[in-house]
This record gives structure tokens, sequence and C-alpha cells, in this order.
């Protein structure tokens, strides 16, 4: 056989990176290699368009195994197994048993229950799980931070009223007031005192975890996978620091912090973020002494909510197939898939059912569950997981340097951080420069909110409080878009936009594309058009139809001939645009247009702009 395998790959013969080089030179046609193929990430870091062995051959994440330090390849070994979870915010105990027990007849595995702050006692989880097997499925509790260790006594409580063994129940008490002060600007940092009891109060329950490391929230909040994991890392190095310094052994500490990660839709390199992150915790664990088999970590995934559109929202459901699959490629323990319609209501049955067959599908149809980090040995993606996490890990010694994360988070640099990206994040989304598919590119002409209104996030427990320092912003990437088509759709009238399609065919039917998608973005009525032999016979046709907008689309060297005659006939009966920016465009503003749209200009700024001339608000 291995005589076989030699004459096979003896018949192909290796190719250099100079002939790679040499032949793409060729193909650039005298282009910029560096311009035109190098991505620079948002991450810090340039990705190529090729890799080889040679480039990869160093890197200590190609000789590390499933199950083994530094757990680059995940915790598992013999399959990739992972809990499909579904979070259940509790009301009526007897009313939430039943939708509890119908939830796991229907594939899940894991719940992640909500519970009132008030209803934290023994009656109530009788009620709420009665007909839960707990050894059976994955349970993970949550409250308010204020009763974590109330919560976790009356869970082991009733862990032993139901007689289990102890080594097989595996879940979580969801414990994380740093997140709640990120969200909320309140200061629970006395609250953090608790974190000893909780531990004593499950320490004889191995699987059970009672911190949660929550930076969901960044990533919800904009930040880039390399913001991420950088301040997760810091962020759970505060709990072990505060766990340690109260007299818990660092073995115990670390056994008992899970991380809850967001999955976004930058498919790659969540993949290697999740990688990275866990290599990167293990050798943080391991600086506290920790046995090297036991600085594992236990990630849970769940879709972010940052990239989900109101509009269009079945697009939604791309979105998270494709960062469900990345979380379960690169070997998450745990997955909850966000409903399509969260952005604008509360999750329906339905939709609820088809984020639970998201996941099925993976396991069932597609066998992601079979297969241990099938990601392993792609050049792309060795190289992805080496360069992000050396990100990761310069951010997590910048906050180390500050004082750690609890000092960040109390001065606000944190915050700060995130903030900055998702305001630039924003910008760019208004510019075109970041895509939202079905909001400011390849919105659908048709369609209406139907009654959508954004629904505003609540923990549960709000106050209102003055914040005792800065909040994450958690607006989603699409909402001022949102904002500004939802008021279209108020005013008394929808507005018309008319392409005035006229000269060169080319060029006036992609500049009719470009404006089509340009408008509707807000909301407008597009009507294209095949063209026409005059300007006059094209503004005699937009008046017809009762155009509010008229939009001239041509080349860049008609439109000397065409723009003013066109503005003049239109004289004033409706805004008039050219599709582009051509050189003689001092001349046609001199003769008094105005607007001018093209892949330059501020998308969101040019509509709001044209929403106000319209008298929309």
């Amino acid at each position: 056989m291995e005589n076989k395998k030699e004459r096979l790959f003896s018949e192909f013969a290796p190719v250099s990176r100079q002939e790679w080089l040499d032949k793409i030179t060729v193909d650039l046609k005298g282009a910029d290699f560096n311009k035109k193929l190098v991505w620079r990430t948002n991450e810090g870091f340039s990705v190529q368009p090729f890799y080889l062995r040679e480039d990869v051959e160093n890197f200590p994440t190609t000789t590390a195994l499933p199950g083994r330090y530094p757990f680059v390849r995940g915790n598992k070994v013999n399959d990739n197994n992972w809990y499909v979870r579904q979070n259940v915010k509790c009301g009526d105990a007897k009313e939430t048993n039943k939708k509890v027990l119908d939830l796991l007849g229907r594939g899940v595995d894991s719940l992640g229950l909500c519970i009132p702050k008030d209803s934290v006692n023994a009656a109530y989880l009788d009620a709420l799980l009665e007909g839960v097997y707990p050894e059976a499925i994955e349970l993970n509790f949550k409250s308010c931070p204020s009763v974590a260790v109330e919560l976790a006594k009356e869970v082991v409580a009733w862990y032993g009223r139901k007689g289990v063994n102890k080594e097989n129940v595996h879940g979580s008490i969801e414990f994380d007031p740093m997140a709640k002060m990120l969200v909320k600007g309140k200061d629970l940092s006395a609250r953090l005192a608790d974190v000893k009891a909780l531990v004593e109060t499950v320490k004889d329950f191995p699987y059970i975890t009672c911190i949660t490391v929550s930076s969901l929230e960044l990533q919800n909040a904009g930040a880039f996978c390399y913001q991420e994991g950088g301040y997760a890392l810091a962020w759970g190095n505060e709990y072990l620091n505060l766990l340690t310094e109260a007299g818990v052994p660092a073995r115990e500490a670390a056994r008992r912090i899970r991380f809850s990660m967001a999955a976004g839709g930058n498919y790659f390199m969540e993949i290697a973020k999740f990688r990275a992150f866990r290599m990167l915790w293990a050798k943080v664990v391991r600086e506290y002494d920790v046995p090297e088999e036991e600085c594992y970590t236990y990630i849970m995934a769940t879709t972010a909510e940052y990239n989900k559109t109101l509009f269009d929202s079945y697009v939604n459901l791309l979105r998270t197939q494709t960062e469900a699959m990345s979380s379960a490629l690169a070997g998450v323990e745990s997955l909850v898939v966000t409903e399509f319609d969260t952005p604008y209501e509360e999750p329906t049955e339905f939709s609820e059912r088809i984020a639970r067959n998201q996941q099925l599908m993976l396991k069932e149809e597609n066998h992601f569950s079979k297969i241990v980090d099938v990601a392993a040995g792609s050049y792309y993606i060795e190289e992805l997981t080496t360069s992000l996490a050396a990100e990761m890990w310069k951010l997590f010694l910048a906050v180390e340097k500050e004082g750690g994360f609890l000092a960040a988070v109390k001065a606000g640099t944190v915050q700060a951080a995130v903030n900055a990206t998702n305001d630039d994040r924003h910008k760019k989304a208004a510019q075109r420069r970041e895509f939202v598919l079905g909001t400011n590119q390849f919105p659908n002409f048709t369609e209406v909110s139907d009654g959508k209104q954004p629904v505003q996030k609540c923990c549960g427990c709000c106050h209102n409080d003055e914040p005792a320092f800065a909040t994450l912003n958690q607006t989603r990437l699409s909402s001022e878009f949102e904002a500004l088509r939802l008021a279209t759709e108020q005013a008394p009238k929808r507005p018309v936009a008319f392409m005035l399609t006229i000269g060169d065919l080319k060029w006036r039917q992609a500049r009719a594309q470009f404006s089509c998608n340009f408008l509707a973005a807000a909301g407008y009525q597009v009507i294209d058009n095949l063209g026409f032999k005059t300007v006059e016979e094209g503004i005699e046709a937009a008046m017809k139809a009762g155009a509010d907008i008229v939009v001239l689309c041509s080349s860049d060297d008609e439109y000397a001939q065409y723009a003013v005659p066109a503005f003049q006939a239109l004289n004033g009966r409706a805004l008039f645009i050219v599709a582009g920016a051509p050189a003689c465009t001092e001349e046609l503003q001199a003769a008094g247009i105005e607007y001018f749209i093209h892949v330059r200009v501020n998308q969101l700024d040019t509509l709001k702009e044209l929403n106000a001339k319209l008298g929309i608000k």
C-alpha cells in the first residue's frame, strides 16, 4: 500500500510558491497583488490568497490532538456530538412545564431556563420540572444575580429529591454579574463575593458549572472575533482570580467556569475563533498550575443577533445556518440557534421549531456530529487560528495591564472599544462598505412591515436606575435602515422613484439596477424602464407614473448631453437624481442638480435627506 501511494503522488509534481506567484502575476495583468488579493481583516492581520504546507509546518495547532492540551481541536475524541439547546423564559410553572416536555420530545437535549427572581423556590422547581429526567439532558438555570446562590441551593435540592447519580448530571447555574454591568451599567461588583458560595453549593456535582462568561453580549454589540475572544480571556481570568483568592483551589475553580460565546456571520473566522480561544484559555488555566488534561473549555455558542434583520427576515435563516455550521465544525459543547423572528417579536412556535431543526439537520442529515475537528489541516484555517490567537492574546495582555477585566469595565474601556467598533460598522453599513443582505443591499422591493416593530431587549429584571458607568450599545447593524423604511411606510403616500434610462445600453441598465437597490432600501416604490429615445419622453412617462423622484441613468459621457435638459424638463415637479459621478458633476451642480448617487456616497444619509425633502419624518 505504501508503494502504491508513493507512485500515485509521484504523478503530481509539487508546485512552488514562486510558480503560484508567477501565474497570479500573469492573471493580474499588472494590477497590484497586495491591493487586489491580500485581505486586511477586521481582526488586525492580513490574509494571503493562498497558503502552502510550509506556511503552517511550525504552527502548534497542527501537532495537537483532539481531547489533548491545548485543546485547540476540542475536548471530544470519539465524535463531535453537541447539546441541542433551547432557552425558555419561564412563567407559570405548569404552563412552562408543558412547553419544556414538548421541547424534549422534539429533539432538544439541553434547556436554558430563565426563572423569575420571586419564583426561586422548591414548589416552583418541582412543578416546572415535573416529568423531566435530569440524567438524560443538560439543565441550565438562570435568574437575577442577587438570588444565584439561593437558586443553586434549590437546584441541588431538587436533584436530591430526584435521587440522581451526581456523576450523570450535566448543566449549569449561569451566574455572570459582569455581563449585566456591561449591558445595564449597574454596579454589581458586590455580588462577585458569591462566587465561592456557588462553587461550594455544587461541589458534589462534577459536571455542573456555576460561573458563566457571557461574551455573547460583546458580539451582539458589534465586537469583532478578536475582541470577543480577547475580552473573554480576561473576563474568565477575572473569575479565576476571584475564586482562587477566595480560597477555591484552581482545579476546582477552572472546572466551574463555562463560556457563552457568539457565532457571527464571518464563517471561517468564527471556526478559527473557537479553536484559538480554547488554545488560549488552556494556556491561561495552565498558569494556575492546573494539570494539562484539566485545562479544557466548555463553550456554549449562540448565533448572534447583531446581524439579524427585521425586513426580509427569512434571510436570517441563512445567517443562522452558516453560524450554526461554523459552531458545530469548531466543536462547541452546546448550541443555541436564534429564531429568525427575534428582531421583531417573541419567537413563535414555528420559528422555534425551525431553529431546532436547523441543528438537527446538521446532526442527522449532514453528520456534523460524527467527525472531530474536520477543519484541522486546512492551511487557511490553521493560519486564521494562529493569527487570530495572536490578536486575542495582545488584547488580553492589554486588559491585564490595565488591572484586569473588572477594572476595565468600571473604567469603561471595554465598552468604549466595543462601541467604537459598533459605530464604525454602522458607518460602513451606511456607506455600503459592509453589506446587510435585504437591507442596504438587494432589499425586497415589495415587502412591507405588516406591523413589525423592533423588539427592545430586556434582561427580565430591569431597573430604571442611573447607570453607574458606560454600557454596551447593542444596536443591530440594520436598525437605522429599518427605522428609515418604517418611517417611509407611515407616510401618507409611498414615494415613487422612476428610472429615466437613456443612452448606452450597458450603462443605463447597470445604473438603473444600482439605483433601484439603493432607493428601495428606504422603502420607495421603484419603477425601472427599458429606455427612452428622448429625455422629454422619459419625463412625461415619469409624471404619468406619479414619480416623486426621477433618476437619470446613462453613461458618464452622455450625462453632459442629457442631465441638464432632463432637469429643466422636470422643472421641480419631482426630485432629480443623477446615477453616477461623471466628470461634469461641477457643471451639473452649477445648473442646479443636487443629488448624485454612486458607490462612494453615504447611502443612509442620502436616503434620510431625500425623506426630509419628501416630508417624511
